[in-house]
């Protein structure tokens, strides 16, 4: 008996390793305070008795999964010889013998076991696929944050509307394949104190898109409204011509505005009953979103700050309040089924414009611990804990994101309900989804609430049965999957996701050759490995043109986050453009438009399925759209996508940039079926 046996058994890590060859002990304090939040008591020699004594003795998890194939699940010959199994399939209640080596239709099941010794155990059966589906052909996208891509219609950030037309111009003009978005989902509403936090990262739900998207002049019912408002012209102005930043809180306000008599006016028979149709099919998940923006309302943003009882969905005066708010919550209904149509036509558009892929949908990897998804689901979420990173070479006070963990123990007991319920709204409206932090699916590092990052620790999640769900919904969706697995990665974890099919993130300038053979030189192209997207920089990292001008080391030197010597930066940078200029990819006498270039030609020469280009990397822009380790210091998710001066640069003025028409006709043109021979064009 021990808290170390206790922890194992249920995925609490007593250690971890912050570098090769270093390992650090996480503190018995972290450990037990991590059992507590899964309902683990390990205060007394008693207590850590009887819970090991219950982990032991069940026959099975509450989850497990199979193959689709049949091939033999690692599960089945743990169970006690003799054991009598049955199959309740997906959508029937009546049990039949199975056995495990039989291929069985994909879904979530219910499995009987009765062991000789007359214990028994009913759990969960996830049948999915081995792999999830794979881009048929290599092809060339772009990234985009969609606040910034302001057009000209517009409320003062970029909206729907703007994305689709993004994807119909980009694909019939220069062959785009796809469009990868940050997260879509619902925000936090402002606070009588404060605005809202503009991070896309940390959102009240990622069940369900914000509103804040939409484009109002597309909405059918708004050309009936009396008297239309006539301030969003002042707001796209403010951004564009005065330079200001975007402000999410006052785009929403004149927004809500006009949704308000929107919702006045009486949809039609066959809108009504598509609204009927989609309220329908959404069920609980979608009232309960929609009544915690109605209580948000009258009790502020805060749930913490509401009524006892109101901070359980199902109590009885939860569903008075319903009731009685009942024309709100159907507001934020209508709202929900609005902005899915216009995800549903962006969608739509990308693809009849010719793109294979389409919108490609972001999974922030978590919540606010105040927000709509924490109340709904509550029990499912781990109480007095948040998520966060350890400390490491780059950062020795490790980091805390403030997002409370879904804990294992209650997904694997609803047959990870949540998750499947997560992943199939996402992919809707998407031909791929991008998983932020993909190892999230692994493992989480638990920080006890009031204490440090470094009084953490790890608690594992249940990989099998994570990945298993995420290929059966990107089968059923026909959606590919592609996870953000960059910065330190556990062992193994890499090579797991590939074989469930799950592309990886590949970024240019973190290719090197580290490690014990490594001597940290560039890796050739030829050495890249197929089953990614390849880009030259993301969300979180500068713009290639502040990479190759030493804007970004000036920028982080001035805000006291970095003493990097700028030299250093640019010795590292100009071993790339070496390498360039030696492979032919970079022409005599270059500028920065040039050396932009010529990271797009070198990343054509990999096998990546997937190229994305950073939008802004289209026009020059210098200015990171987001500088981890800053709150007030610097102005991050509120940049519109400018030029190399910082002057906001329109979608219109974007598609007709003769800048923008050369970085992407060098995609078209270079890019090559992943059969194809090196350095064949497409026609």
């Amino acid at each position: 008996m021990s808290l170390a046996r206790l922890a194992a058994l249920h995925g609490v890590a007593t250690s971890y390793s912050p570098a090769p060859g270093r390992t650090v002990r996480a503190s018995d304090a972290a450990v037990t305070a991590a059992l507590a939040a899964l309902g683990v008591d390990a205060g007394s020699p008693d207590a850590l008795r009887d819970a090991q004594a219950r982990a032991e003795s069940r026959l099975l998890p509450p989850t497990v999964v199979a193959a689709a194939d049949g091939r033999m699940p690692s599960w089945a010959p743990t169970l006690p010889a003799g054991s009598r199994i049955a199959l309740c399939r997906e959508g029937d209640d009546r049990f039949a013998p199975w056995n495990p080596g039989t291929p069985t239709a994909p879904g979530v099941h219910r499995l009987r076991v009765t062991a000789p010794d007359g214990r028994a155990a009913e759990v969960h059966l996830v049948v999915a696929p081995s792999r999830a589906p794979q881009p048929p052909e290599r092809t060339h996208g772009l990234l985009v944050q969609l606040y910034s891509l302001l057009s000209q219609h517009s409320w003062g950030m970029g909206d729907l509307a703007d994305l689709a037309d993004l994807a119909s111009w980009s694909a019939r003009t220069h062959g785009t394949g796809f469009l990868q978005v940050n997260p879509l989902h619902a925000a936090v509403p402002a606070g009588p104190d404060g605005g809202t936090d503009p991070s896309p990262y940390r959102p009240s739900s990622r069940r369900f898109p914000d509103p804040v998207h939409l484009r109002i002049e597309d909405i059918p019912e708004y050309a009936y409204v009396p008297a239309r408002t006539r301030d969003a012209a002042r707001l796209r102005e403010s951004v564009l011509d005065k330079g200001e930043l975007i402000d999410r809180d006052a785009v929403w306000a004149l927004k809500r505005e006009a949704l308000e008599a929107v919702h006045q006016v009486p949809l039609s028979p066959g809108r009504r009953a598509a609204y009927c149709d989609f309220l329908a099919a959404q069920g609980t998940a979608l009232e309960d979103h929609a009544t915690w923006y109605a209580l948000a309302e009258r009790y502020g943003p805060d749930r913490h700050t509401w009524p006892t009882a109101l901070q359980d969905p199902r109590s009885p005066e939860t569903a008075a309040a319903r009731r009685e708010l009942m024309d709100r919550v159907d507001f934020h209904c209508r709202l929900a089924w609005l902005t899915d149509g216009q995800l549903a036509a962006a969608q739509r558009a990308a693809r009849e414009a010719g793109m294979p892929i389409g919108l490609v949908h972001d999974l922030a990897v978590g919540v606010h611990p105040g927000g709509a998804d924490a109340w709904a689901q509550r029990d499912v979420f781990a109480q007095g804990m948040s998520v966060g990173a350890p400390p490491d070479a780059f950062n020795a006070r490790g980091q805390d994101w403030g997002l409370p963990p879904w804990r294992p123990d209650r997904l694997a007991e609803t047959g990870y309900a949540p998750f499947r319920e997560l992943l199939r709204g996402l992919m809707r409206h998407a031909g791929a989804v991008r998983i932020d932090h993909v190892m999230g699916l692994f493992r989480l590092w638990w920080i006890p609430e009031g204490q440090a990052p470094t009084e953490g620790t790890y608690v594992h999640y249940d990989a099998e049965a994570m990945l298993a769900v995420l290929v059966l919904e990107a089968s059923r969706a026909g959606a590919y999957v592609i996870g953000e697995d960059l910065g330190t990665v556990e062992p193994g974890v890499r090579e797991t996701l590939g074989e469930h099919g799950v592309l990886g993130t590949s970024v240019l300038w973190f290719e090197r050759a580290y490690g014990p053979e490594g001597d940290g030189r560039p890796v050739p192209a030829d050495d890249w490995r197929t089953d990614c997207v390849a880009t030259a920089t993301t969300h979180d990292l500068p713009s290639t043109a502040a990479r190759l001008t030493g804007d970004d080391v000036r920028l982080r030197r001035r805000l006291g986050l970095s003493t990097a010597s700028p030299d250093e930066a640019a010795a590292e940078v100009g071993e790339w453009l070496t390498l360039f200029a030696r492979l032919g990819l970079l022409r005599d006498g270059h500028d920065e438009e040039e050396e932009i270039r010529a990271v797009h030609r070198f990343l054509l020469r990999t096998p990546a399925r997937m190229i994305g280009v950073w939008l802004p990397d289209l026009v020059g822009d210098r200015r990171p759209q987001n500088l981890p380790g800053t709150w007030t210091e610097y102005p991050n998710w509120r940049l519109p996508v400018a030029d190399p001066t910082g002057r906001p640069v329109t979608l219109e003025e974007l598609a007709a940039s003769p800048r923008a028409h050369a970085l992407l006709r060098e995609l078209w043109d270079g890019s090559v079926p992943l059969t194809g021979p090196p350095g064949a064009r497409r026609a």
